[in-house]
Formats: structure tokens, C-alpha cells, sequence
């Protein structure tokens, strides 16, 4: 009695060709795509993240809905020192709360709490809207000097601190305002001691930045 022969047809291939990879939903695709947008999240990330989304209750799903939508409404800058706030001025910005005299310029309102949680700092603060980057359109007109000077002028600022990344766009941004705010009588220092080069604010552990904030440096030329 003969066994059954198994043949390996040449059509195989030729069917494994016609197989079509199977796609996510397309709304399960444009919720992906979006948190991808989130930083460093990468795909697979993503869609771990979105299949979680899928067990969630249907009223967590909607109460999160609801809070994207009005977070542009609620969560606004500050029209005094540009940092987040839900309404009004910002609490960073009250004269009776602070310390006058010092002002940090940061390029993100997330720095400025991180800075807060130092118990370093009790001046004021001033965000820009980005660091300089040319190469990416980002120029010199949207930090908006004139917001800076009459922060200046208002509180008697006798020492600015430029806390940014230690970048070349942190440079840059660095070097630009050094330079315009060179013909007021102030002192203009930079974070010190304990920053890597490349590193990003966000990042940084509470004891360096208090490190960084206490060795400041006085800048003559960057």
C-alpha cells in the first residue's frame, strides 16, 4: 500500500503572491497615525496605545473626546508671560508672589514647572514661542523682543536667565538675545554646571538643574 504523496507544487508561490495584508480599520488607522504624533512614540507604540483605547469603557472614551476638544479653549497662554494658564494671568506672573529683579527666558511653559520644582528660583518667567532655527523657518520675529523689554522695564529686571536647550538652536536663540538685550543695564547668564550637551530641559533630573541654576554664568560672549 502506498502512502499519499505530497507534492509541492510550483503554484505555491504564485499563491502566496495574490495574499493581501490584512489593514487595520480605517478610523483604528487615523487614531494611530495621530498618536504617533506624540513624542517618542513610534508605531508600535501606537498601536499598542490604540488597543488599549479599545477596552476602555465607552463613557472614558467620550469624557477623553470631550477634554481634547476644549483643551485649545481652557488651557491658553498666559497674555503676560506666555506660560499655560486656564484663565487670566498666570500664577508665575503675580508681583506679590515673586521675586522682582530676575526674569528666566525658557522656549517651553513645561520648563518653567521644572524649574519650579527646584525651590531655586523665584523670579519671573518669560516663554518664547520657539527657539531660532532658520533652516526650519522659525525666525527671529516670532519671540517678539518688544514682550521681553517691557518685562524689563516693568519689574526692574536687573538679571536675565536664558534657560534653554543645550542645542544649536539653544545657542543661537542664546547668542540673538544676548545681543538685543545688550544696551540695557542688566546682568544676562545662562544655566551652568551639570547640562550634557544636546540635552533637553524636560529631561533633566531636579538636582542638576538646581546645579544649573545656582552655577549659572554671566555671559560676555557665547
Amino acid at each position: 500500500m502506498h502512502e499519499p504523496r505530497i507534492e509541492f507544487s510550483r503554484r505555491h508561490p504564485r499563491q502566496y503572491s495574490k495574499l493581501v495584508v490584512v489593514k487595520y480599520p480605517e478610523t483604528l488607522n487615523t487614531l494611530i497615525s495621530y498618536l504617533k504624533k506624540l513624542p517618542g512614540v513610534g508605531t508600535r507604540t501606537a498601536e499598542r496605545f490604540a488597543f488599549e483605547l479599545l477596552k476602555w469603557k465607552p463613557e472614558q472614551i467620550k469624557e477623553l473626546g470631550a477634554l481634547c476638544t476644549d483643551l485649545p479653549n481652557k488651557i491658553i497662554p498666559c497674555p503676560c508671560c506666555g506660560c499655560i494658564t486656564q484663565e487670566g494671568v498666570c500664577r508665575f506672573c503675580d508681583p506679590a508672589l515673586r521675586e522682582h529683579g530676575t526674569l528666566c527666558i525658557l522656549s517651553s511653559p513645561r520648563d518653567a514647572y521644572a524649574i519650579e520644582e527646584t525651590r531655586h528660583f523665584r523670579g519671573f518667567y518669560h516663554i518664547i514661542e520657539h527657539l531660532l532655527s532658520p533652516l526650519d523657518g522659525r525666525h527671529a520675529n516670532a519671540i517678539r523682543i518688544d514682550r521681553i523689554i517691557t518685562r524689563i522695564e516693568q519689574f526692574g529686571i536687573k538679571e536675565v536667565i536664558l534657560g534653554f536647550d543645550s542645542t544649536l538652536e539653544g545657542d543661537t536663540t542664546a547668542l540673538y538675545l544676548k545681543q538685543e538685550l545688550s544696551k540695557f543695564p542688566i546682568s544676562i547668564s545662562r544655566l551652568g554646571v551639570g547640562l550634557p550637551v544636546g540635552s533637553s530641559l524636560e529631561y533633566i533630573d531636579g538636582g542638576t538643574l538646581s546645579k544649573a541654576l545656582s552655577g549659572r554664568q554671566t555671559i560676555s560672549t557665547i
